[in-house]
């Protein structure tokens, strides 16, 4: 039976579109560590290891090891999703976002 650090882990991964080897990177363990937690055997890390990789992820502790997020919002899953891939975008890409979205407002107003 899979871990749910396991699938959890390799979903923000996915999510993330990161590769093991940049996790590795960001997180100063090994390729080979990392992927014993994603493996057949899916061992679950340590406390400190555990910090590491959801420090290097942007996400809590908690939601690695129980997949679940531990607050209540009245956002939808896809809007937090959108909310979170902001986070990851330059300055320069969220300024554009933020003219995007100005404009999107102007529009529904001009239909209104």
């Amino acid at each position: 039976m899979d871990s749910i650090f396991k699938k959890t882990l390799r979903s923000e991964l996915d999510f993330q579109d990161v590769k093991v080897k940049e996790l590795a990177f960001k997180t100063g363990l090994s390729k080979r560590t990392l992927e014993g937690y994603l493996g057949a055997r899916a061992s679950i890390p340590p406390a400190d290891v555990a910090v590491k990789i959801a420090g290097a992820l942007n996400v809590s502790v908690e939601y690695l090891v129980t997949g679940r997020k531990f607050f209540e919002s009245p956002l939808s899953e896809q809007d937090q999703r959108i909310i979170e891939g902001i986070g990851m975008l330059s300055k320069g890409q969220k300024e554009l976002l933020a003219q995007f979205i100005t404009s999107l407002k102007e529009f529904k107003i001009q239909k209104e």
